[in-house]
């Protein structure tokens, strides 16, 4: 008969995502889960077969907080605008979640036109509501959503590695000015 689960599967996760956010996914391992929970690493094995399901595990509880930056910032009277304020602010408010889901080496680089989709899967959203917004077609809307990304990607990676801080108000007013910027290049035919 197998062991009687001491801890659930919500509650390992809930504290692996602790531990990440406090100190980074390095910190995560069986001991110092364990130490997390009061309890020695065993309990952590009856319920994941590996640390590798458990870190994938905290890596979906890290991209599902994420998601619910994005879900409310889709209802904002700007959707686009205020993704990528929402973005930053997970970056902010969580930098190592950020660094976890956005700033990990990947085994295979993205071509641009792909890299939205491969790292957010709120994408597909935020490019119709691009296209909803301001009228403009698959291509330009994605062209803008590129862009914008790299720039707003830019800020929040200054951000969490402490090159600089940023006010709100600043960070509002940037993207508004590179967005316009784009939005007028591309509606003139120039990009």
């Amino acid at each position: 008969m197998p062991p009687k689960q001491k801890f659930s599967k919500e509650e390992i996760v809930t504290a692996a995502l602790e531990i990440v956010r406090k100190e980074g996914v390095d910190a995560l391992t069986a001991r110092r889960l364990g130490d997390e929970l009061n309890s020695s690493s065993r309990p952590i094995f009856t319920v994941f077969r590996s640390m590798n399901e458990l870190v994938h595990e905290t890596v979906m509880a890290a991209r599902a907080l994420y998601n619910q930056y994005i879900a409310r910032a889709l209802t904002d009277e700007k959707p686009f605008k205020a993704t990528g304020m929402a973005y930053i602010r997970f970056a902010m408010d969580e930098p190592k979640l950020f660094t976890l889901l956005f700033m990990k080496e990947n085994q295979k680089a993205h071509d641009l036109s792909e890299v939205l989709k491969a790292i957010d899967e709120n994408s597909n959203s935020i490019l119709n509501e691009i296209k909803r917004e301001y009228g403009l077609d698959d291509e330009k809307a994605h062209l803008i959503y590129q862009y914008l990304w790299i720039f707003t990607h830019g800020i929040a990676t200054l951000s969490v590695t402490g090159v600089c801080s940023f006010e709100d108000e600043e960070i509002d007013k940037m993207l508004t000015d590179v967005f316009i910027s784009i939005l007028i290049r591309i509606k003139a035919g120039d990009i």
